[in-house]
């Protein structure tokens, strides 16, 4: 008998509805031996998730204002799922425990996993699977760092005494016990670090969509979904907005060789999307699929023989470091430079980076391109491949998308273009159409 390791988001267990086709998907095979499980999430377009409502409470709490009926309606959402599964896990007495220690000053992150706390105790007691908390296994030092070697260790020790268990996801402890959380979607990290933890077979993430689409559904009518992706490919499809798994849950299990399997709760026959150390392409496909996203900035800088000044490149990133502004992408000729920068973290900086920039690099110019988009086209199959980018530049021409800028990585695997954001979802279109479905 092997082990899998399956996590389940928001979505998988909203209500006793979804939660019944988790325990079909868990009893069809016994080798899914340990659960991991999000928040619930929306029932409906219109619902709430779980966690937005604790954050809500908490804000509420913050500015003195009364948060007992969003509190009211949480509690009334976990009992109306105990009531309709026909289980007793004592919900009344967690909430009272709960409300104390919000009345005490609990911080966010205590308040934002109890939602995973709370599903996963009701998991459990539906599968007749053992009950595990992560307080005290997913560890961080005191400044909030992650600690993977110790998280491991911890993880496995305790895992190793419970044959069927469930684990809450999303959040972990500081040395004191205080509760620390993963960024929004930790959950699927935690399932990977569980996956390592045990030396699962497979870890499979359990969403309500089948697997990766080459593109965005959105933009892209029917896009093919993708059977088997390597992890490097899905790490840059991830960073580009192709949501369905938390990009930091690829590395635990990357490290140790552990495919992830992306699987539909709704569609469980449905073979999803693997992901795997190398996946091999077909011959036929080259690429693997296309992922972007809108609102950056582009801060070109020109200064004639930058090429000879060895810390010109150090002190421009010490520049955005100063401000806390991440580096996206940073394209370079001889004596031009182009930083790329995302829009959600510049919040009013731009002028005052700008003037930095000019007092302390002194360039001859600096140009700011604001409203553009970036596009990655990524996939093993481009590598060493004529025609790949002579292919891609036609289609957004024949298109009348024009190309602002261009990156490509040391490895070939892919391919990123900026352009405005009013061509973003055209040049997309573009891209699939003459990769895929030509």
């Amino acid at each position: 008998m092997g082990i899998k390791v399956a996590k389940f988001g928001g979505s998988s267990v909203s209500d006793a509805i979804q939660l019944a086709k988790v325990k079909e998907i868990v009893e069809y095979d016994p080798d899914r031996r340990y659960i991991v499980v999000s928040a619930p999430g929306k029932r409906f377009s219109e619902d709430n998730k779980v966690t937005d409502l604790l954050y809500l409470c908490k804000a509420h709490i913050d500015h003195n204002v009364p948060y007992d009926q969003i509190f009211q309606v949480i509690y009334d959402r976990f009992v109306a799922i105990e009531y309709n599964l026909h289980i007793d896990v004592n919900l009344q007495q967690e909430f009272e425990v709960i409300n104390q220690n919000l009345k005490a000053g609990a911080s966010e992150d205590y308040i934002a996993s109890r939602g995973e706390y709370l599903s996963a105790m009701i998991t459990a007691a539906y599968l007749g699977y053992d009950f595990v908390d992560a307080a005290g296994l997913i560890q961080f030092d005191e400044r909030g760092k992650f600690l993977n070697e110790e998280t491991d260790k911890a993880l496995g020790q305790e895992l190793l005494k419970h044959e069927k268990a469930v684990i809450p996801g999303f959040y972990g402890t500081y040395p004191d016990g205080r509760t620390k959380t993963f960024s929004r979607g930790g959950s699927d990290i935690t399932g990977s670090l569980v996956a390592s933890a045990v030396k699962a077979d497979v870890y499979e993430n359990w969403t309500d969509v089948s697997g990766f689409l080459m593109a965005d559904p959105r933009i892209v009518k029917d896009a093919k979904p993708i059977s088997s992706i390597s992890y490097k490919e899905l790490r840059e499809l991830s960073y580009m907005g192709a949501s369905v798994l938390h990009e930091d849950a690829v590395y635990p299990v990357r490290a140790v060789g552990i495919p992830i399997n992306i699987r539909n709760t709704n569609e469980p026959k449905d073979p999803g999307t693997t992901i795997t150390a190398e996946a091999t392409p077909k011959e036929d496909t080259i690429i693997a699929g296309i992922a972007g996203h809108k609102d950056f900035t582009v801060i070109g800088i020109y200064k004639s023989m930058m090429n000879d000044d060895s810390g010109f490149v150090r002190r421009l990133l010490g520049i955005l470091d100063s401000y806390d502004v991440p580096l996206e992408h940073m394209p370079s000729g001889i004596d031009t430079i182009s930083i790329v920068v995302s829009d959600k973290y510049l919040n009013g900086k731009l002028d005052d980076i700008v003037e930095e920039i000019q007092r302390t690099l002194q360039p001859e110019t600096i140009d700011i391109f604001k409203k553009m988009a970036l596009i990655a086209t990524v996939g093993k199959g481009m590598a060493k491949r004529l025609g790949v980018s002579a292919k891609l530049f036609t289609a957004l021409f024949e298109a009348g998308v024009n190309i602002r800028m261009i990156d490509q990585g040391s490895s070939e695997m892919n391919i990123i273009i900026g352009v405005e954001n009013k061509d973003f979802e055209t040049a997309i279109e573009a891209i699939y159409r003459v990769f895929v479905e030509n």
